[in-house]
């Protein structure tokens, strides 16, 4: 399989004060990779810098064959990184199809294919996004960054703090669009959950690629090293 994003060694820091130290990882066509750590290790800064909300201080980055470090986030996102950013920040005043509306983009994904992923969503059409639950915010996201057409979909905590079964709604979800041979990206807490998706992980230990493997490979003993509390 081919390299769709590839991150070398990249560097980043808030002003004075370096957040990354060296973060490798690769994602494949068709592969799930799950970006892992402790809270306060990187995982979003590197989200970041993948999606080009915040520059680089030194390595590589290369996704669909193009130097990332060289472009801006619009260009990032018509080279298909479709991101679901921690927080969901959907567009509060508008309704879910406003909301889905703004971010189409000609492809494959349309409401229609959006709905029949998250059925919810096609019950609340019309109803204007800040009323939803969390969940429902959560799925409409997802649905957002959809229908943007991406190649890659980066997941950053898609399931915190929600509820167990609509957590459970969403990681059906996810295993659907793996199904469906989507690449995907994704940062989450729960390794059991991680484990049913995830073809590979990569764990971040104060802004560092310390490990990185098959799920499969990842130890009792190596996830109470990284990411127990």
């Amino acid at each position: 399989m081919s390299a769709l994003l590839e991150l070398d060694g990249i560097t980043a820091s808030y002003g004075a004060v370096q957040a990354l130290f060296g973060v490798s990882l690769a994602v494949a066509e068709g592969q799930v990779v799950a970006l892992m750590g402790r809270n306060g290790m990187g995982k979003t800064t590197t989200i970041r810098c993948i999606s080009r909300l915040m520059p680089l201080t030194g390595g590589h980055l290369r996704f669909a064959g193009q130097n990332g470090a060289a472009l801006g986030a619009p260009a990032m996102a018509r080279l298909g990184i479709g991101l679901v950013p921690e927080g969901r920040r959907c567009f509060a005043p508008l309704t879910v199809a406003e909301n889905l509306i703004a971010a189409a983009r000609p492809g494959a994904w349309d409401m229609t294919r959006v709905c029949a992923l998250f059925p919810r969503l096609g019950e609340r059409m019309g109803q204007v996004s800040r009323t939803l639950s969390g969940g429902e915010q959560q799925m409409l996201a997802i649905g957002r960054a959809l229908m943007t057409n991406p190649r890659l979909l980066v997941l950053d905590e898609a399931t915190e703090g929600l509820a167990p079964v609509v957590r459970q709604e969403i990681w059906a979800g996810i295993r659907e669009l793996k199904a469906q041979g989507l690449s995907i990206l994704l940062v989450d807490k729960s390794l059991r959950e991680i484990a049913s998706v995830a073809d590979h992980a990569v764990i971040l230990e104060r802004g560092e690629s310390v490990w990185q493997g098959d799920v499969g490979a990842l130890t009792p003993d190596l996830a109470d090293r990284y990411l127990g509390v």
